[in-house]
């Protein structure tokens, strides 16, 4: 009796992609299979042991048990405004250009509810991670896609056609465009940016009056001398801009749920309004040992976190080479954004994804499920150790083999 009535806002969400290759994954598992993961992006290696200290001798304090602050503990959001003006010498004010969420996504989805209107227009390059897109659908606002063009070598965004694109983008859109979603290094591509980008962006959101919402969740993640650049180094830039940042690939605490977004006051403070009606804030020995975390210099990702990435990133681009799959070299993040091989290329991302699965028990992610410019690649996360990832390069070079075959017979 209940069908006519219908959930408009959940409607409007595409299928996720990503379900059918789960399935297939945990039916393999359950049939005893050993199953080669690079689908997710969940860090393997164990958080810092000075944090889970932290964590759990200020869990035995009674006080800490009660409603935390919706917007983060104070000394959290100074924890971030001293991790800003080390890493980008960008001053920010913790009480209000800093808030805490619980994970970046968190806060990013609660933005977008915060700020966006009903037909609202936000521009997204594509291929995107899904939730920067379907935030502003939730919030029944309407997302603009422009195709993300890069270096597919190097993964450099080819800045020249990305303004001429996006001016494109702005002059078409109707209603005129509110916001532009910018997310560098990239996922899923890795692709990565110069700090003249964000200054070239930054006067192009002023000259058109338009937000821009920066994702730099890799941010500590680079390699090869590449340094990532924020937004907010550039001058004036939190007149139009805030910038998200996470601590679960960088800290190795994706459980943890402890994020950020930083920068311009109206923003920050839309996200802290509606936060207030929406939670009471993370659990407090986590924002407590969250805050050593940041502080904790002893710890520095680029020297705990990146060489781990780095080794194994070097280590699958030969091994996947000499299986017959040659991809392009990040700089950045804790993915590879491999495009199919040629024989497999017809497959699309999908059929390629479930074939490589199940004939050769390697399980990565499709490019489709990123969006429409995705479908020529793969991508896989650097989360199985370098056994693990030479096995896999075995198996694929055997089903990559095998495909050739079939078209040879035919």
């Amino acid at each position: 009796m209940f069908d006519e009535i219908q959930f408009e806002k959940i409607n409007r969400l595409p299928k996720y992609i990503f379900a059918e290759i789960n399935e297939l994954k945990m039916a393999a598992r359950r049939a005893g299979e050993d199953i080669i993961d690079f689908s997710m992006g969940n860090p393997d290696a164990r958080t810092p042991q000075p944090i889970i200290d932290k964590l759990c001798e200020t869990a035995q304090r009674d006080k800490t048990h009660g409603y935390s602050a919706s917007k983060g503990i104070y000394k959290l959001r100074l924890a971030m405004s001293n991790w800003y003006k080390r890493k980008y010498n960008v001053e920010l004010d913790p009480e209000t250009e800093v808030v805490a969420t619980m994970g970046s996504k968190e806060g990013y989805v609660h933005l977008v509810q915060a700020i966006s209107n009903p037909g609202d227009v936000a521009i997204v390059p594509d291929p995107t991670y899904p939730i920067h897109s379907q935030a502003f659908i939730l919030a029944g606002a309407n997302v603009e896609k422009m195709e993300l063009k890069f270096d597919e070598e190097n993964f450099e965004v080819d800045e020249e056609q990305f303004f001429s694109d996006l001016n494109d983008a702005l002059d078409n859109s109707l209603p005129k465009a509110k916001f532009l979603v910018l997310n560098f290094p990239h996922n899923p591509t890795t692709a990565t940016v110069t700090p003249q980008f964000y200054e070239r962006v930054v006067a192009l959101a002023k000259e058109k009056r338009f937000y821009i919402i920066s994702d730099i969740a890799y941010a500590d993640i680079t390699f090869d001398g590449y340094k990532t650049p924020s937004i907010l180094e550039v001058e004036g830039a939190k007149d139009v801009a805030v910038e998200a940042y996470t601590m679960s690939k960088s800290y190795n605490m994706a459980g943890w749920r402890v994020g950020f977004v930083c920068g311009n006051k109206k923003l920050v403070g839309a996200l802290q309004s509606i936060k207030s009606w929406l939670d009471y804030g993370m659990f407090t020995p986590i924002q407590v040992a969250a805050t050593v975390a940041l502080d904790y210099h002893h710890y520095v990702p680029e020297e705990q976190i990146v060489p781990l990435y780095k080794k194994r990133r070097d280590v699958m681009l030969q091994a996947f080479e000499n299986a017959g799959w040659h991809m392009g070299k990040p700089k950045a993040s804790m993915f590879i954004w491999g495009k199919i091989p040629e024989s497999c290329r017809s497959m699309g991302s999908l059929e390629f994804s479930k074939r490589l699965l199940v004939e050769a028990g390697v399980a990565v992610s499709p490019g489709v499920g990123f969006g429409k410019y995705g479908d020529e690649y793969v991508r896989i996360a650097l989360i199985e150790n370098e056994k693990r990832i030479r096995q896999a390069a075995r198996n694929i070079k055997r089903f990559l083999k095998k495909v050739e075959a079939e078209k040879d017979s035919n």
